[in-house]
């Protein structure tokens, strides 16, 4: 029951500083160079929109598929083998094609079982009773890159969505290819939704120059629509990407000095600068297509080599759709798109109203806790309402120290940690009690209430403490809420009950020298 100077200022140090961290939230920042953190209000108490999207996991297959098309091509071109009819099934996910000549079968499948796998036993190469040969890709393979796409997807949305200035936006996954993304403070989410629906895959591919292919392209070859209407008929570009847009390091929206229109610059890394100086080397005088989302932007004449590593795209830009453009091509393409499959707005009304509600049951519940506490305990019940009162001001200050986003089921977990905190009070005081009855000295009565009482709080505590850490590493959205709110709540609880309401007692004793405790 002693404290020493230390432990007594330790104490009240604390609860200062828990008082001085919880100001932000009524306050406005004073000195706006100085960090001011507090307390963001979710979804659901601040209103804003959410968006439920699904990750289109056939795309994948089907990029897959032309990547694996274009690799059997290269390796049999570069071991001077022939083939014919190449083609993909996206419903069997298979690569076919026939032999040139059936004697280099067996040359064939020697040359394509060395192909580079990106995993193990990604894909296999079988011989077809009609003298074809088959690559099938594997079923766990695609699964993994499926999982892999959705974990890549969320990270590209995050910051494609803090590029934007978003505040505290949540985004989360759901099942096995879907994506959740609630946005608070935001109540028209078209321009989110459309930076979020665009994949942004830019790819740089040479013209075909053949005339004929203009309207039936040969295998090898596609026609792909100009971005903009009005632009022209469709372009036949090859499939084969000659510079890939993942090799960008960087992009920006500038105003171009010689037309006066918005563009976008970028910058490659050292192995996109070799492939476009290689490719720019090698093909002057043709036409060289930039590709984003199978929509040709512009296709320019290679007039000479460009071997920097900067470019620029003109197109036909705002300042708006420049600005996106530089945006998402900074944080990445999409693995594979993205579709809006719910879309919800929540007004500030809705908030409001469950401010007020979830304010109202905390003050109400507070409010009949210290009652209870007061009626039944006396002194010390007022001592263990000012504990409380420690309590709810730790919880809220810890809350703004991490700029956690407090929501509807957080405000319900902060009520019923006060409820718990009541519990720990309770049987202390109920020990102290039964002490008393034994005809202990006033003393020594606090003394064993308190040991006694202290192990099973700790235990009551530490098992409600690994139930909710189990809520927050397996939970989702507002079950994590409650479940950090409760278990931040729940080291509080041991903090005020087992020190700051020791603390009251044990200086109400010293100061007073009861013969008897008002128990």
């Amino acid at each position: 029951m002693y404290y020493s100077r230390l432990k007594l200022a330790s104490v009240l140090g604390v609860c200062l500083l828990g008082l001085l961290l919880c100001l932000p939230n009524g306050l406005r920042n004073p000195f706006p160079s100085m960090p001011w953190r507090q307390i963001h209000l979710g979804l659901d108490l601040r209103g804003g929109s959410y968006l439920l999207m699904q990750v289109d996991l056939k795309s994948l297959t089907h990029d897959r598929l032309q990547t694996l098309a274009d690799g059997t091509r290269e390796t049999l071109l570069k071991s001077q083998l022939g083939y014919r009819n190449i083609s993909t099934n996206a419903d069997t996910s298979t690569v076919s094609f026939m032999p040139r000549d059936a004697a280099e079968t067996d040359a064939d499948l020697a040359a394509l079982n060395k192909m580079p796998r990106a995993v193990a036993n990604e894909f296999t190469v079988q011989k077809q009773d009609n003298g074809g040969i088959v690559l099938t890709l594997s079923p766990e393979a695609l699964k993994a890159r499926a999982r892999e796409a959705v974990t890549q997807s969320i990270e590209i949305v995050r910051r494609r969505i803090d590029a934007t200035g978003a505040v505290d936006p949540e985004i989360t996954r759901q099942g096995d290819d879907r994506i959740v993304v609630e946005l608070p403070g935001i109540t028209d989410p078209e321009r989110i939704k459309t930076l979020l629906g665009t994949t942004a895959k830019m790819t740089f591919r040479l013209v075909d120059p053949n005339p004929t292919h203009a309207t039936a392209a040969p295998p090898g070859v596609s026609l792909l629509p100009m971005s903009t209407a009005g632009d022209g008929p469709p372009l036949p570009v090859y499939d084969h990407v000659d510079v890939d847009g993942t090799d960008l390091t960087n992009a920006g929206a500038v105003i171009d000095s010689q037309s006066g229109e918005w563009a976008v610059t970028f910058t490659f890394d050292s192995v996109g600068t070799h492939a476009f100086s290689t490719v720019t080397q090698a093909n002057v005088g043709r036409r060289f297509a930039i590709v984003l989302d199978n929509k040709v932007i512009e296709a320019p004449v290679i007039r000479s080599p460009i071997t920097g590593g900067n470019g620029q795209i003109t197109g036909g830009f705002d300042a708006q759709k420049a600005t996106d453009l530089a945006l998402m091509l900074r944080a990445g393409a999409l693995p594979a798109p993205l579709s809006v499959m719910e879309q919800r707005t929540i007004g500030p009304s809705l908030g409001a109203d469950s401010i007020r509600a979830g304010i109202l049951s905390l003050a109400a519940g507070f409010v009949f806790v210290i009652l209870f506490m007061a009626l039944f305990y006396g002194r010390f019940g007022w001592y263990a309402n000012v504990a409380l009162l420690a309590n709810l001001v730790l919880m809220i200050a810890i809350l703004s120290l991490f700029e956690a986003t407090l929501t509807l089921p957080g405000m319900a977990g902060m009520l019923l940690t006060l409820g718990m905190a009541v519990d720990a009070n309770i049987l202390i005081n109920e020990r102290i009690r039964e002490e008393v009855a034994r005809g202990r000295t006033p003393l020594a009565a606090m003394q064993a209430g308190f040991e006694r009482a202290t192990s099973t709080i700790v235990d009551s505590n530490a098992t409600a403490l690994l139930a909710h850490v189990m809520l927050f590493v397996f939970g989702t959205g507002p079950v994590r809420g409650f479940a950090l709110t409760i278990t931040i709540g729940i080291v509080t609880t041991l903090f005020t009950t087992l020190l700051l309401s020791r603390l009251l007692m044990v200086r109400w004793y010293a100061l007073t020298r009861p013969t008897s405790l008002p128990v």
